[in-house]
């Protein structure tokens, strides 16, 4: 953290208690949380609430949801994903090559309001319904939509026409159609006003048990959708154990599959096996490195992980020593390969961090997945439901192939550094495929470079797309792309205001030698390519 920023850089946010969170009223919120008397928890919960008000492109009431708490003792992990309406047998969608992207068949359980509800009993200090203060006010007076949203927005407008109820988040053109809110023009949604103000009065069980389960349920009926009341009654957040790796002298802490998260450990293990540390940062040889290294891993993910209760080899049999160390010596150092998976031994999101005076941090992540995620709105509740349903395939035999009551290989993924069992760093890079290779160069930049969490942010950033394409940031110099070329890579260089790169979130501890005590005292930071912020209170 000691490395320093060029003058006209982003500077981090240095306090006592901070949140980072991808748009201002939303990280406000949690900054409100915290000056009534609230928790690190609460923060993250408020910060959260509100983002399904105020950046809906991205995430939802009916969306879902995983966490990292770090208590101030221990790190605890939350699954809160839903699971395939009991009706999806393969038959359903058989003779498909891919899974359904749009409409009710790409609609799973939602579990993203099971979050709030648990992490509240579990850690909160504030009564539940006052984290849903600023988010009713800013759906019901209105709120100025930003300037990334409003791009965002206008796109999913166009994507999504024809959904049964998307228009009610769409307002009408001179002729009457349907168009995005602009920058700076103000949105109000007060039914999705009534839903939260629902949601906080029941603790949810409206939402899964109640009347907006009903709501639900008759809209896909009446669409053909196969949700039951069944499917929502018999969902259940659950508390996991974090899956961790060894590096460079600390912990990094993920979510144990269905998410990514394991890709990401997999990637840092197999470069511990790498010359990583012998080549200089921000070279094209250290990237290639990287960028192989991720290929491996992604190999891996997408054979082998899914529901965990399907899965043929465990995160702990795919993070084996002995099994990194043979996949990383497929790599070559001097030329980009083609990578097949291995063969182990058998044995559209919105992300916020939070940390609190009393030592307490919060990695939260909730999404609907691909922007308003299914264009499925219900009507009269504002209530967006998500496509999670893609994230499963439909290749007979496969561990992640669609059934009822399974949960899909889900992209979603906070994470957490340790170092010697103590909190170093709760962060996240939210964007589909992004985030486990996300996760990769956060941890990269901070535990080998030094940076502080803004410039581990800011700093040029590759991509391996969806269709396994090399993207590089428009910011990576001339010398590195043709460096990369020269290895035998095919990289792309995006455009200057390129969304595809995430956006990430970071909320550092500093060491007790730099705050100059043993008192927590924070370094937050708030990705530049986003509206976000990062603010101290």
């Amino acid at each position: 953290m000691s490395q320093p920023l060029p003058m006209l850089a982003r500077q981090p946010v240095l306090a006592r208690n901070a949140v980072a969170c991808s748009q201002p009223l939303a990280a406000q919120a949690g900054a409100r949380a915290l000056m009534r008397g609230g928790n690190a928890i609460d923060a993250a919960l408020a910060a959260a609430i509100c983002l399904t008000v105020v950046e809906p492109v991205m995430n939802g009431i009916g969306g879902d949801a995983f966490a990292l708490v770090w208590d101030g003792q221990a790190l605890h992990g939350l699954n809160a994903s839903g699971r395939a309406p009991a009706a999806w047998s393969p038959e359903r969608f058989a003779g498909l090559s891919a899974m359904p992207r749009l409409g009710w068949d790409s609609v799973t359980v939602p579990g993203g309001v099971s979050a709030w509800v648990a992490l509240s009993e579990r850690f909160g200090a504030l009564p539940f319904d006052q984290l849903f203060d600023d988010a009713m006010r800013h759906a019901r007076e209105g709120f100025p939509v930003s300037p990334v949203i409003a791009r965002q927005w206008a796109q999913s407008v166009v994507d999504l026409a024809g959904q049964p109820g998307f228009e009610a988040f769409t307002l009408a053109d001179d002729q009457g159609r349907p168009r995005a809110p602009r920058v700076g023009e103000l949105w109000r949604l007060p039914d999705q006003a009534d839903t939260l103000a629902e949601i906080a009065a029941t603790r949810g069980e409206s939402f899964y048990r109640g009347r907006l389960a009903g709501a639900m349920v008759a809209w896909a009926a009446q669409h053909g959708g196969a949700l039951a009341l069944a499917d929502l009654e018999g969902h259940r957040p659950e508390w996991v154990q974090p899956i961790a790796l060894p590096f460079a002298g600390h912990e990094v802490h993920e979510i144990p599959p269905n998410g990514q998260g394991l890709a990401a450990l997999m990637a840092l293990g197999l470069l511990a096996h790498l010359p990583h540390a012998q080549t200089a940062p921000g070279s094209a040889a250290r990237m290639h490195l990287e960028i192989e290294a991720m290929r491996l891993a992604f190999a891996d993910l997408h054979t082998h992980v899914g529901d965990p209760a399907h899965m043929r080899h465990t995160p702990a049999e795919l993070l084996a020593p002995a099994y990194l160390k043979a996949r990383a010596a497929l790599i070559d150092p001097a030329r980009a390969g083609t990578h097949a998976p291995g063969a182990p031994p058998s044995g559209g999101t919105v992300y916020l961090c939070t940390a609190d005076a009393d030592g307490r941090m919060v990695s939260f992540i909730q999404s609907n997945y691909k922007g308003f995620g299914s264009g499925v709105v219900v009507p009269g509740t504002g209530i967006a439901l998500h496509n999670r349903g893609i994230g499963f395939v439909t290749t007979p035999g496969h561990v992640n192939q669609v059934a009822g009551g399974k949960r899909p290989l889900h992209s979603i993924i906070p994470a957490f550094v340790t170092r010697g069992g103590q909190p170093v760093m709760a962060f996240g890079v939210m964007g589909g495929n992004m985030q486990a290779q996300g996760h990769v160069q956060m941890v990269l930049r901070h535990l080998l470079e030094g940076r502080n969490p803004q410039a581990c942010s800011d700093a040029p950033r590759w991509r391996i797309d969806d269709a396994g394409q090399l993207i590089l940031e428009a910011t990576v110099p001339t010398a590195v792309v043709d460096g990369l070329r020269e290895l035998g890579h095919r990289p792309t260089v995006m455009p200057a205001d390129s969304l595809d790169f995430g956006s990430a979130q970071l909320i550092a501890r500093l060491p007790a030698d730099q705050a100059g005590t043993a008192l927590p005292v924070y370094a937050a930071g708030s990705d530049h390519r986003r509206d976000g912020l990062a603010l101290g209170v």
